[in-house]
């Protein structure tokens, strides 16, 4: 994809979705790493589900080791890998307590020294709790840079670092949501809506059929 058809396919994005944002409940960056953290292999929803009722209770650093493991499982359940999850969580906040003051850091090394928090999910946090212009790319995010063209990539982070490169300045900041919206519901893995996709035009996928009405 030329850089060229890059402004027509972003533009068309934040046009079809003017608001883009996380579908993940929270409110301090200590819930959002939380939320972050319990969505691996999870959909948003059985996360909002879990975390309503954990953070009730529990959405401080000290609140969560003060919950404990066996606390913490009570709560997420229904959130996949909830075992090695909840021990994450404590430890996390415990080092966010001894390091950090029981606050989330504004550093990558910082972020990925917590258990359970890798690339991804710090990327996540700098983006959205700090504003910085990071990418995380998740399956929707890898899915649809390969399949359009936009950014090709073997791996995840050959994805992001491709994505850094390629995406104009103005979109930046949110192309990370985006991308992940238009995967989840309009450029999804199987049966993708191409006949409604408002990047239609700018997309190379080769298999893309053709509009109604379109031959193009």
């Amino acid at each position: 994809m030329d850089r060229h058809a890059i402004e027509r396919f972003f533009a068309g994005l934040a046009e079809a979705i003017p608001s883009p944002k996380t579908e993940l409940n929270y409110s301090t960056p200590y819930e959002l790493l939380v939320a972050v953290a319990l969505s691996a292999h999870t959909t948003d929803k059985s996360v909002n589900k879990a975390t309503a009722k954990l953070f009730a209770v529990a959405n401080t650093p000290a609140a969560m080791v003060a919950l404990g493991v066996e606390g913490v499982k009570g709560y997420i359940k229904t959130v996949g890998l909830y075992n090695t999850k909840a021990a994450n969580l404590v430890r996390a906040a415990e080092i966010l307590l001894e390091r950090h003051q029981g606050q989330v850091p504004h550093s990558r090394e910082a972020l990925e020294a917590l258990p359970g928090v890798g690339r991804k999910t710090a990327n996540v946090i700098l983006n959205m709790a700090f504003g910085e212009q990071t990418m995380a790319v998740d399956t929707h995010i890898f899915r649809v840079s390969n399949r359009t063209g936009l950014a090709p990539g073997k791996t995840p982070l050959a994805v992001e670092k491709a994505l850094l490169q390629r995406v104009p300045p103005p979109y930046l900041k949110d192309a990370h949501h985006l991308l992940i919206l238009h995967g989840r519901y309009t450029c999804t893995a199987r049966n993708p809506k191409c006949d409604r996709c408002p990047v239609h035009a700018a997309c190379r996928w080769p298999q893309k059929p053709p509009r109604p009405g379109n031959t193009t």
